[in-house]
C-alpha cells in the first residue's frame, strides 16, 4: 500500500496515527503544556508535528513556518486531551471489540483483511498499537458529539415551517465543497482581546485574497478540527451548511472566497472549491427496494464467523439458492420472515455504511459481505423509482437538514466552551 492510500485512510477518521520510533536515539523530554492535570510532553508534540507535515505535504499543501504550525498542533493537542479527560471523567468508553470492528471496517473499505491491513499499515511506518489507541479516542470524541451536542438539538416546528417556506431548500439538490478557516473567539472575551482575533482573521483573509495557498493559511491559523488538513470541508447539500455559510456562498464562484463572518464560535473564512447539482425544489425522492441477510455479531458469533458465514451463503446464491429462502433460514434481525424485504428505503434510512454498498449495486445484484455497525450483512437490490415526496416526508427531510445545519455550530460552541474551561499552562517557551 502507498503511503498516500495509508494518509487517505486515517484523515477518514479524522487522526493520524503516530509513527513507529525512529532507530536513532530520542532527545530528553520536557512538558510543554499541562491541561487540567495532564502533561503533553515534546516528544508527543514532535511525533504529532511529523505527522502532520507528511499530511500536509501528501496533500500538496504548501507547509506553515515551522514554530507557527508547532503552535496549532499544541493548541489542537490541548482540546483532545480536555475531550478525553471530560469523556473519562463522564464514564464514556469504547470497548476494544469495538475498535477491533471499526478496524476492519477501513480494512474492508480497502478490499483487504485485518491481517493484510496491519502488515500494510506497519510497512509504512505506523505504529499498529498507537493507530488502534488514535481510533479509539475518535471513537470517544463521536460519542461525546452524540451526547453533548446531537442529542440536544432541538428543531422547531415552525423552524420547520420555515424552512419549507423559504428559498434556502430550492437549492437542496445542489452540493458544495468548500474549505473554511475559524479563529474562536473564547467565550469571556474582551473587547481588546476580540479586536486582536479580528485583526488576526483579516491577516488570514489578506493572505488567502493575495493569492497564498489557502491550506497553508489554515494550517497557520485555524482553530477548527479540519484546520491542520487544510480546512477542506466535503462535499455536502447547501441546505446543510451552517447559517452564515448559506448566505456566505449563495453568490460566490468556484475559486472565490468570502467576506470576512462574525458568528457566536469567532470569525469565519469561506472559499467555495466547487459546486454541483441542480437547483430544484424538493418535490420527489429516490427510493431503493432492498432486501439483506444480517448476521450479527456478540458475545457468541464472532465478527470472523460472521463474515465467513455469509461469504459461504453469497457462494450459495451465486449458484442459483433463494435469497428470500436464505434470508429466513440465517437472518438474524425482524426481516428474517419476511425473506429479508427492508421495503423501499429513502436516502439517510439506513446507516451509511449500508446505504454506500447498496447504492454502488445495479438492480437485481447482490452484495460482497458488508460491515455495519449492526454486523454483516449481504444486500441485494430489488428496485430503484423516483417518487412525489408526501407532505410529511418532506417535512422529515427538512428537519434532518436543519439538525444538521445546526450540528456543526453547535459542536463548535461545545468545543469553545469545554476549552475555556480547561486550565491551561503552557511550558513550550521554556526553553
Amino acid at each position: 500500500m502507498k503511503p498516500s492510500t495509508i494518509l487517505v485512510l486515517l484523515l477518514a477518521l479524522g487522526s493520524v496515527a503516530a509513527h513507529a520510533a525512529p532507530a536513532a536515539p530520542l532527545p530528553a523530554d520536557r512538558i510543554v503544556a499541562v491541561v487540567n492535570s495532564e502533561a503533553i510532553t515534546q516528544l508527543e508534540l514532535n511525533s504529532r508535528l511529523a505527522q502532520v507535515e507528511r499530511q500536509l505535504t501528501s496533500q500538496k499543501v504548501q507547509l506553515p513556518p515551522h514554530d507557527v504550525l508547532e503552535r496549532q498542533i499544541l493548541e489542537r493537542m490541548i482540546v483532545d486531551q480536555a475531550q478525553v479527560q471530560f469523556a473519562k471523567d463522564s464514564g464514556i468508553q469504547v470497548t476494544d471489540i469495538e475498535v477491533e470492528a471499526a478496524i476492519q471496517r477501513i480494512a474492508d473499505g480497502n478490499r483487504m483483511n485485518a491481517r493484510e491491513f496491519r502488515i500494510a499499515l506497519e510497512k509504512d511506518g505506523v505504529a499498529w498499537n498507537k493507530f488502534r489507541e488514535e481510533i479509539r479516542q475518535e471513537m470517544t470524541f463521536s460519542r461525546l458529539r452524540e451526547r453533548e451536542v446531537e442529542s440536544r438539538l432541538v428543531v422547531s416546528d415552525s423552524e420547520v415551517d420555515n424552512y419549507l417556506d423559504s428559498a434556502a431548500h430550492a437549492n437542496s439538490s445542489q452540493s458544495v465543497l468548500l474549505a473554511h478557516i475559524i479563529l474562536r473567539v473564547p467565550e469571556q472575551a474582551d473587547s481588546a482581546k476580540v479586536a486582536g482575533i479580528r485583526s488576526r482573521a483579516e491577516q488570514a483573509l489578506q493572505q488567502v485574497r493575495g493569492g497564498e495557498d489557502f491550506g497553508r493559511v489554515a494550517a497557520s491559523y485555524s482553530d477548527a478540527p479540519d484546520g491542520l488538513t487544510g480546512g477542506v470541508i466535503d462535499w455536502r447539500p447547501v441546505d446543510r451548511l451552517p447559517g452564515p455559510y448559506i448566505e456566505a456562498v449563495r453568490n460566490l464562484k468556484p475559486g472565490e472566497i468570502s467576506p470576512l463572518i462574525r458568528t457566536s464560535a469567532g470569525f469565519h473564512i469561506v472559499k467555495l472549491v466547487d459546486r454541483r447539482g441542480g437547483d430544484q425544489e424538493l418535490k420527489s425522492l429516490k427510493q431503493t427496494r432492498a432486501r439483506h441477510i444480517l448476521i450479527k455479531v456478540n458475545e457468541v458469533v464472532s465478527d470472523a464467523e460472521a463474515r465467513r458465514k455469509l461469504e459461504s451463503l453469497k457462494e450459495r446464491l451465486d449458484n442459483g439458492a433463494d435469497f428470500a429462502e436464505l434470508a429466513r433460514v440465517n437472518s438474524t434481525d425482524l426481516s428474517a420472515p419476511k425473506g429479508g424485504d427492508l421495503g423501499w428505503l429513502y436516502e439517510g434510512d439506513t446507516v451509511p455504511e449500508f446505504e454506500r454498498a447498496m447504492n454502488a449495486l445495479k438492480v437485481g445484484e447482490i452484495s460482497a459481505p458488508v460491515r455495519s455497525p449492526f454486523g454483516w450483512h449481504l444486500i441485494q437490490v430489488q428496485e430503484r423509482r423516483t417518487e412525489d415526496a408526501s407532505p410529511e416526508r418532506r417535512r422529515q427531510v427538512a428537519r434532518q437538514a436543519l439538525r444538521e445545519r445546526k450540528s456543526d455550530e453547535a459542536y463548535q460552541d461545545w468545543l469553545s466552551q469545554l476549552r475555556d474551561r480547561a486550565y491551561v499552562e503552557y511550558h513550550l517557551d521554556d526553553r
